[in-house]
């Protein structure tokens, strides 16, 4: 049996510890978004993460090194596959969504791609809302056909449509927004992983525009969260970076045959067998071990340190974020231009009992809205902003606008677009940090422009 240190990758902790007190265990989120995986460094003392920019690590002598790439010991050999700066930010991640272990890849794509590798062997299927960000709908309806999968796109507010769409065969995972972009729709996690329990497949949940502080869907019965961390986990526009959080919670050897990468012996490891070695980590070690060793989509130390530094402030700038939106959304909602409006905490909106049920009655940042002069005003309004910037981005402390229909869900079918919320006449909003009456400011000449 090989015997691997989760703790190497799920979590660690440091400092003086008196063995005479009890330990205390700290759990408020904020705490935790400052402190969880980065304990001052034992040897300098230094309380930030540290950067470490080395490509490989060095052997203690041959013997380990053939250790480590037997997987029989815990340890860093080649920053594409673990890193010091890129542990710490996996540990904080897999805590603050209360997973057992988190891997980091490059994006939030990348991430998903990783997800999909682990899960799926050639004529497999994905079940995935029709809800979700043009580029992931791109990517399960075109780009993963190249490895041989393929994916149904299901309204995931019809619970039997759901149910008969995973009663195929070969289906390996269902696959969710919490918080949809851009619509502004908010999923019922629980129901959704309910069905994906009874046959034994993951519920995997993209909870990039929530984020933990507002949603954890493993407490609803998620198995894998996936982030891209590029966003408002790391919230300022300055790194890219993508993470996926294991629940700990699938039997991948309880279907024989269904999941191979997780419960069948591993060739290129002399047979290890990652369920039978690892236990409840068995997806992260794969991801990590042959996901990131073939596809390799590494993220750079920098990166995880900087988005580790955004992190830190995530409660505070959510809050912000969500206090701004319902302002600006409310204010919309009554602007005689505006033809609708969705944001899921509005008054009357049939999203806010789902929103109070898992986002804590707030709405997230991002809102959509039609104009009543439709596309060409959208084009309009977005180039004639001058605080919001038109860019293809989310998360940022700045406030971003985009017409979705034209650009990040052009790709997709007309039908795809409504169903994604990018309908022709609407504009995405991403509220930031500024103060909410120059953000409506900005807005009202835009829209008087159009």
């Amino acid at each position: 049996r090989h015997t691997l240190d989760t703790m190497s990758i799920s979590s660690h902790r440091g400092g003086a510890i008196d063995a005479k007190l009890p330990e205390i265990k700290f759990t408020g989120f904020a705490t935790r978004a400052i402190h969880a995986g980065a304990p001052p460094d034992p040897v300098t003392g230094a309380r930030t993460p540290n950067i470490v920019p080395s490509t490989a690590f060095a052997f203690e002598d041959s013997a380990h090194g053939a250790r480590l790439f037997a997987l029989q010991e815990p340890g860093m050999i080649y920053s594409r596959l673990t890193n010091p700066t890129i542990s710490q930010l996996q540990a904080r991640v897999a805590d603050l969504e209360g997973g057992i272990a988190a891997v980091c890849t490059s994006c939030g794509h990348s991430a998903q791609m990783m997800i999909f590798y682990a899960l799926c062997s050639a004529g497999d299927k994905i079940i995935a809302s029709n809800k979700l960000y043009g580029g992931t709908v791109t990517q399960l309806s075109r780009t993963i056909k190249k490895f041989g999968w393929d994916c149904d796109f299901v309204d995931t507010e019809d619970l039997g449509a759901v149910e008969k769409a995973l009663a195929q065969d070969k289906v390996k995972c269902l696959y969710i927004e919490s918080l949809c972009n851009p619509g502004g729709v908010v999923t019922d996690i629980a129901s959704l992983a309910a069905l994906a329990n009874k046959f034994d497949v993951p519920l995997v949940v993209d909870n990039t525009l929530a984020t933990p502080y507002l949603c954890r869907p493993i407490e609803h019965g998620a198995h894998i969260v996936v982030h891209s961390l590029t966003k408002y986990m790391g919230g300022h526009g300055n790194a890219m970076g993508g993470a996926i959080v294991d629940a700990g919670k699938m039997d991948w050897a309880k279907v024989p045959g269904k999941f191979p990468s997780m419960a069948s012996d591993e060739p290129a490891y002399h047979g290890l067998n990652f369920a039978k070695a690892t236990g409840a980590a068995a997806f992260t070690y794969f991801c990590i071990a042959v996901g990131l060793r073939d596809l390799g989509p590494n993220m750079s130390p920098m990166s995880a340190w900087t988005i580790m530094m955004g992190i830190e402030t995530l409660p505070l700038r959510m809050d912000k974020h969500c206090s701004n939106s319902v302002v600006v959304a409310e204010w919309l909602s009554k602007h005689k231009e505006v033809e609708w409006v969705s944001y899921p905490v509005l008054a009357g909106n049939k999203y806010k009992p789902l929103a109070d049920k898992f986002l804590g009655g707030k709405g997230g940042a991002v809102l959509t809205f039609g104009l009543k002069k439709g596309p060409a005003a959208c084009s309009k309004v977005a180039d004639t902003c001058q605080l919001f910037s038109n860019l293809a981005n989310l998360g940022d402390t700045r406030s971003l606008i985009i017409h979705p229909a034209s650009t990040t869900h052009s790709q997709l079918t007309d039908a795809q677009k409504i169903a994604a919320g990018a309908e022709p006449n609407a504009l995405r909003l991403c509220v930031g940090l500024e103060d909410p009456a120059d953000l409506i400011a900005d807005l009202e000449r835009a829209i008087a422009a159009a």
